[in-house]
């Protein structure tokens, strides 16, 4: 079932491939066609995988291998940690095929199949059963985002942000680099489950949880080395932004509950003073920059910073309801994150042509339903109850509270924070006079509208009925914890 998860992109980037641009209107009605059919087989086969899954046990399901060659061991697997992520990109990837589907006409073929490419190896990052397959697919999907930046991407400064994106992320994932050729060395095989069996010293633990903690912070973001995540979003297109916010931010959430609390939880327990203060340094920061923001994109982009900070406070706090949260939250900001880009990244911008706040003024003259579901995202950003975020937030404090008061008290003041940037944000946008240095603009056309709507419904759905992924967490939560000698 997982291979067949894997190859069906690939597949649809084959079937593309040949295509020609002879007759160049109907044969990109064509690649569109085969790519959003090719995304949605793929999200209705992880669909059937969730239905499939036994919540019951710790053990990985759906398990494929391929060893026919010396040098190349796949080896792919899914359980309680890996599922949800799964599910959010298969979900996501034919919402940011749409997102673009009208406003891209040159080098179409190689968006389509950039965008399936990068469905598959994400996928593969978040199903591999070993260390070192891990590291390839984690870094697999750098050039492909270098390229979709550089070609459609906007404005002149795309290819600074495309090489600070690159060079950044490529450059703090090298430490992880080295760390798993030093776990190859000591144990001879860098498969999950035999490293999970190794005891591994506390002062050998601390050294290799460093250097893989500097690589999954700096996909996270996190202070210091947030600079590269708002120059990618503003400069990269709207899809890659959806892509950016959804899923790959999440990789390193993912490395973090299957790397760093999974294999060295001694040095996990002993450095999480350590995080919680560069998290809370993170989200204060961050928060403070949004509010001053004046790109639109920017400003979502700096939000995402604060969200991915109360999701790593949540990860390192050794409890159950921390870690779900911290899950929920991440999966929260899946929905609503790529929402907020669509709102002032697609609409508001094809529109206007400008994403400065200043020119943007009193768009509910003429957008009023646009206005209604931007409203709505900006308050589920800004986690009131009954939203999938809200949940996330709550959890992911109250377990941290359990650890550290303190900590906990910082953390809450993103409650405050989130919501002063996003309802300033969403009012300085829609009301007052309308802006005279705009024309007269149309409301939202159908397929803005079921792209909305279809995030709009699992934010909600899933924050009233969160059992949902709880249910087939706990059992995998509860073996993440560290229990104190």
């Amino acid at each position: 079932m997982i291979t067949l998860l894997l190859l069906i992109p690939i597949i649809g980037s084959l079937i593309i491939l040949p295509i020609s641009d002879s007759d160049k209107l109907n044969n990109q009605i064509k690649m569109k066609q085969i790519a959003l059919t090719t995304s949605l087989i793929n999200f209705f086969i992880s669909l059937f995988i969730w239905y499939q899954f036994d919540s019951n046990t710790t053990q990985y399901q759906f398990v494929s291998e391929f060893n026919q060659l010396n040098y190349c061991h796949l080896h792919f697997g899914i359980d309680g940690i890996s599922l949800y992520f799964v599910l959010l990109t298969t979900f996501v990837t034919p919402i940011a095929l749409l997102s673009n589907y009208t406003n891209i006409t040159k080098n179409l073929k190689l968006f389509l199949i950039s965008f399936l490419l990068l469905e598959t190896l994400q996928i593969c990052a978040f199903v591999s059963l070993d260390l070192l397959l891990f590291y390839i697919f984690f870094e697999s999907v750098l050039p492909i985002l270098f390229i979709v930046i550089v070609i459609f991407g906007h404005g002149k400064d795309r290819f600074r942000s495309a090489f600070l994106f690159f060079l950044y992320t490529l450059a703090g994932s090298l430490p992880m680099l080295l760390c798993i050729l030093i776990l190859l060395s000591y144990i001879g095989s860098t498969d999950f489950q035999l490293i999970s069996l190794y005891e591994i010293s506390l002062d050998s633990q601390k050294i290799l949880w460093l250097g893989f903690f500097v690589a999954f912070a700096v996909k996270t973001p996190m202070y210091p080395f947030i600079i590269w995540l708002p120059k990618a979003h503003s400069d990269s297109p709207l899809a890659g932004s959806i892509l950016l916010a959804a899923t790959i931010l999440k990789l390193a959430t993912y490395g973090y509950l299957r790397v760093l609390i999974n294999f060295l939880p001694d040095a996990t327990n002993y450095f999480s003073p350590l995080i919680q203060v560069i998290a809370i340094i993170s989200l204060i920061y961050a928060s403070f920059s949004t509010i001053i923001q004046q790109d639109t994109k920017r400003l979502i982009a700096y939000s995402s910073v604060c969200h991915m900070a109360v999701v790593v406070l949540g990860l390192f706090s050794n409890t159950i309801q921390g870690i779900e949260g911290a899950i929920l939250l991440a999966i929260a900001h899946g929905f609503v994150s790529p929402a907020l880009f669509i709102c002032v990244g697609g609409i508001i911008y094809d529109r206007t042509g400008t994403r400065i706040i200043n020119y943007i003024r009193g768009l509910v003259s003429y957008m009023p339903v646009f206005t209604i579901l931007f409203f709505v995202f900006t308050l589920a950003n800004a986690g009131i109850p009954l939203t999938l975020n809200f949940l996330g937030e709550q959890l992911s404090l109250l377990g941290i509270w359990q650890q550290n008061p303190i900590i906990a008290a910082l953390g809450a003041t993103s409650i405050v924070l989130s919501a002063a940037y996003s309802i300033f944000l969403y009012n300085r946008l829609s009301y007052g006079t309308y802006s005279p240095h705009l024309q007269p603009v149309k409301d939202i056309n159908r397929r803005e509208y079921c792209l909305l709507l279809s995030l709009l419904v699992p934010t909600f759905l899933l924050g009233i009925y969160p059992n949902v992924i709880l249910d087939s967490l706990h059992i995998t939560t509860s073996s993440l914890l560290y229990i104190l000698p």
